[in-house]
């Protein structure tokens, strides 16, 4: 059974350990400690696999984990991004809203001066057409005045 050689290339201690007890069972009853020891070997191999095994379940928890976060985070930028959109969107609408209604009420304006110039040039009209009939009259009435001043 190999022994890790980490730790700056020295033997951890239960390896080394290991090793002793090995070498005094076998002084101690020859071959049938020799068997012990290799179920004892083969005890702790399993048991190392069981441990490798829970790691990795570990790891793959982890893993899930990390995936299911980023999901979850992909998922609220998504809606984030979207309700961007729609509160533009709505903004965009208003602002178009906003525009018509100006450019109707310009409209409107427009063209209620146009017809108030209208009407005034009408009344302005009227006056002129009154004031020139006046004016016509006074002609007539005082048209004859200096034929009747040169009969004095």
């Amino acid at each position: 059974m190999a022994t890790r050689r980490g730790r700056g290339g020295r033997e951890s201690e239960s390896a080394r350990a290991r090793g002793r007890e090995r070498e005094r069972a076998s002084a101690r009853e020859g071959a049938g400690a020799r068997g012990r020891e290799r179920e004892r070997a083969r005890g702790r191999e399993r048991e190392r696999g069981r441990a490798r095994a829970r790691g990795r379940a570990r790891a793959r928890e982890r893993e899930r984990g990390e995936r299911e976060r980023a999901r979850r985070e992909r998922e609220s930028a998504e809606r984030e991004r979207e309700r961007g959109e729609r509160e533009r969107e709505s903004a965009e609408r208003e602002r178009a809203r906003r525009e018509r209604e100006r450019e109707r009420g310009e409209r409107e304006r427009a063209r209620r001066e146009r017809e108030s110039a209208e009407r005034e040039r009408e009344r302005g009209d009227r006056e002129s057409a009154e004031t020139e009939r006046a004016r016509r009259q006074r002609e007539r009435k005082y048209a004859w005045a200096p034929i009747s001043a040169a009969f004095q």
